[in-house]
C-alpha cells in the first residue's frame, strides 16, 4: 500500500456528527471556522484579521474567568495549592490575549476606516470575556481576605511574615499578577486604539478615545498595591 493511500488503523471516526474526522467532530471546527466572514462579505480583507483575534481572545478570556471562578471556590475550601494552579493558567490566558493585540498593528489605519464603518458601536472594552472576568476576580478577593482572615494576618503581616504561610503569600501574589495582567491588557488595548485611529478622536461608542484612557488606571485589587506603600513606610521607619 502506498503512503498516499495508507491511514491510521484507527482513524475511523466514532463520535456523533457529520465531519470527516473525530478531531473536527469534538472541535466543532466547522461551526468555530464559519463564525468569521468570508472573503465575498468583507469590506476589506483585514476583517478576518481583526475577528481572528477578538474571538479567539474571547475564547482565551472565558478559559480566565472560568479558571479565576475555580480557584475562588478552592481558596473557600483552604486547597491553595489547587487555586494557585489554576490562577497561573488564568494569568497566562491574559498574556496570550494581550499578545495577540499585536496583530492589529498590523493593519494599516486607512484601510482599519473601512472595517470600523461596519462595527456598530463594538468596542473592545465591552468584551464580554472581561466583564465576566472582573466579577470572578471579586469572588477570588473575597475568598483570599477570608483566608487571610483565618490565618489571623493583615496584609502587611503577611508580607512582612510571609515565608511563614506561603501558600497564602503566593496566593496575594498570584492575585497581583492576575490584576497586573487585566490591566496591562486595559493599557495595551488603549494604545493600539491611538495607533490605529489617533488619540484626539472619538471611539465606536460616541466616547472620545482620550476619555477610554482614563480606564486604563483601574485595578482590581487596590488594597494589595497599596499594601506597598504601607511596606515601604514601614521600612522607611525601621531605618
Amino acid at each position: 500500500m502506498s503512503q498516499e493511500t495508507w491511514e491510521p488503523p484507527l482513524s475511523s471516526p466514532v463520535l456523533p456528527g457529520e465531519a470527516r474526522t473525530d478531531y473536527e467532530r469534538y472541535l466543532n471546527t466547522e461551526e468555530l471556522l464559519a463564525l468569521q466572514k468570508g472573503p465575498q462579505e468583507w469590506v476589506h480583507r483585514d476583517e478576518l484579521l481583526f475577528q481572528v483575534v477578538h474571538q479567539s481572545s474571547e475564547l482565551w478570556l472565558k478559559l480566565a474567568w472560568n479558571d479565576t471562578g475555580a480557584a475562588a471556590a478552592l481558596v473557600a475550601e483552604d486547597d491553595l495549592g489547587g487555586a494557585l494552579r489554576l490562577l497561573r493558567r488564568a494569568s497566562l490566558c491574559m498574556r496570550y490575549v494581550t499578545a495577540q493585540l499585536d496583530m492589529l498593528e498590523h493593519m494599516s489605519p486607512w484601510e482599519y476606516q473601512e472595517i470600523r464603518k461596519v462595527l456598530g458601536h463594538g468596542s473592545g472594552f465591552d468584551s464580554p470575556g472581561v466583564k465576566e472576568l472582573r466579577p470572578a476576580m471579586a469572588r477570588l478577593g473575597e475568598a483570599f481576605h477570608a483566608a487571610r482572615e483565618r490565618a489571623g494576618l493583615s496584609l502587611v503581616d503577611l508580607y512582612v511574615h510571609g515565608r511563614a504561610h506561603e501558600e497564602l503569600y503566593q496566593l496575594a501574589e498570584a492575585l497581583m499578577e492576575l490584576d497586573e495582567w487585566l490591566q496591562t491588557w486595559r493599557i495595551r488595548h488603549y494604545r493600539v486604539v491611538a495607533r490605529v485611529i489617533g488619540e484626539r478622536v472619538v471611539g465606536t461608542q460616541g466616547t472620545p478615545v482620550e476619555v477610554l484612557g482614563r480606564l486604563i488606571h483601574r485595578v482590581e485589587y487596590p488594597e494589595l498595591w497599596d499594601v506597598r506603600n504601607e511596606l515601604t513606610a514601614r521600612s522607611q521607619a525601621e531605618s
